[in-house]
């Protein structure tokens, strides 16, 4: 378990350098020296605890921009065609008699004996199938400790460390 927040971190840590990069090297000389000078004015302020109107401005605009990224980012069940762009549903090629779809890991048999409830504990064989963005689908963080895995076309709320069930969501797509 330890190792694998340990890689977790490791691959945010590096990935965020990364980005940047390439977002810094598809931008003109120019821009990136007005925003690294924005910058150091920004960290100058912080620095000495002022803070003007423009750049709280700035931030409140950042900040709503992020949260129409994530708003726009998720399933919208009134535009069908939203989940096409996704690279996990890539391989779902329509519905298959028998089988249930696991975006990012392909059609899995239905476990036809198992009824999904709070209480009950996840089989082993659908403890791996993690959802690796739950707000694309308007599921709630999981809390510490728990993931949301996708199950016969259920979203179920599981315990890590047990597997026990703490929330359904059945149909979810």
């Amino acid at each position: 378990m330890k190792r694998i927040l340990l890689l977790a971190a490791a691959a945010a840590a590096a990935a965020g350098p990364i980005a940047a990069a390439s977002q810094a090297a598809a931008q003109p000389r120019e821009v990136r020296q007005e925003q690294r000078e924005l910058r150091d004015e920004r960290r100058d302020a912080r620095r000495d605890g002022v803070v003007t109107n423009r750049e709280r401005r700035e931030i409140q605009r950042e900040r709503q921009d992020v949260r129409e990224a994530r708003r726009e980012a998720r399933y919208d069940r009134r535009r069908a065609e939203t989940w096409r762009d996704r690279a996990e549903w890539r391989g779902y090629r329509g519905v298959r008699q028998g089988y249930w779809y696991a975006p990012g890991y392909g059609y899995q048999r239905y476990n036809r004996g198992y009824a999904w409830r709070r209480g009950a504990y996840v089989p082993r064989a659908y403890r791996s199938y993690y959802v690796q963005d739950p707000y694309y689908y308007g599921l709630r963080a999981p809390p510490p400790g728990h993931r949301w895995v996708y199950a016969d076309g259920n979203f179920v709320l599981m315990a890590l460390a047990t597997g026990l069930i703490a929330d359904i969501v059945s149909n979810g797509w």
